[in-house]
């Protein structure tokens, strides 16, 4: 039987041995996951406007989505007032960190793609669902106020049900062609139940997911809003 002094021993250097393999292994992949995560998050941005690359989103290499961004997509960080912050990168703003800091301290990416059938200003917008946090990607068309395209995201919405934000392509569909301003007022789009009444500004609900449509509505209004003052400054 061994003694508890070598079972103790025996316990910790496997345990140094085992900490320094992962982290070995860790640090080895971690380029890997960086290139994975970057091109990840390109494409959902893309998604927005993916009736606008001249592409099949779906089946472009990672090398193809790279290529396009570095070609035909700017980047623009604003801060709570909708001014330009220099020396930061859209695509490093993190909206989930972002939410989690006073309001006047986050920032908000701006990606423009410039491509053959126009140019388009997408931007970020995040709210509550159901469950958790939703988010979307919104490309506005070069008036700043006609809807291009949209792309959703949800952490835990229910499958069927406020789910259908991102697996029934018919919902951000609706948005395409929709106006964010009424005039010169800010109305933003809203989700509505019961049949749509300003077709300019609506679109319908998810049945049976009050709570997420009700969410998204409110994303687009509070979310959009942020962006006002830059897009006022673009038209100057």
């Amino acid at each position: 039987m061994q003694s508890n002094n070598y079972v103790t021993f025996y316990t910790v250097v496997m345990t140094l041995i085992v900490s320094v393999v992962l982290a070995v292994i860790v640090s080895g992949l971690k380029p890997v996951h960086d290139d994975n995560e970057a091109v990840f998050k390109k494409r959902e941005v893309f998604k927005a406007v993916k009736d606008y690359l001249g592409a099949d989103l779906d089946k472009m290499s990672d090398k193809e989505v790279l290529a396009l961004f570095e070609k035909s997509m700017k980047q623009v960080v604003i801060d709570a007032n909708g001014k330009p912050v220099e020396g930061v990168k859209a695509e490093n703003i993190d909206m989930a960190k972002e939410d989690k800091k006073p309001a006047a301290d986050r920032q908000y990416p701006v990606f423009i793609y410039e491509g053959d059938k126009g140019t388009y200003y997408l931007v970020a917008v995040r709210g509550n669902g159901l469950w958790d946090k939703i988010w979307s990607t919104v490309a506005l068309k070069d008036d700043l106020n006609t809807i291009a395209g949209t792309s959703f995201g949800h952490v835990g919405e229910t499958p069927g049900l406020g789910a259908e934000i991102t697996d029934n392509p018919s919902f951000p569909k609706q948005f395409q062609g929709k106006t964010i301003y009424d005039g010169n007022e800010f109305v933003s789009v809203s989700v509505v139940k019961g049949g749509i009444k300003i077709p300019a500004h609506q679109v319908d609900a998810i049945t049976g997911a009050t709570i997420t449509s009700y969410g998204v509505t409110e994303m687009f209004e509070r979310g959009l809003r942020v962006y006002l003052p830059y897009f006022e400054s673009l038209k100057k």
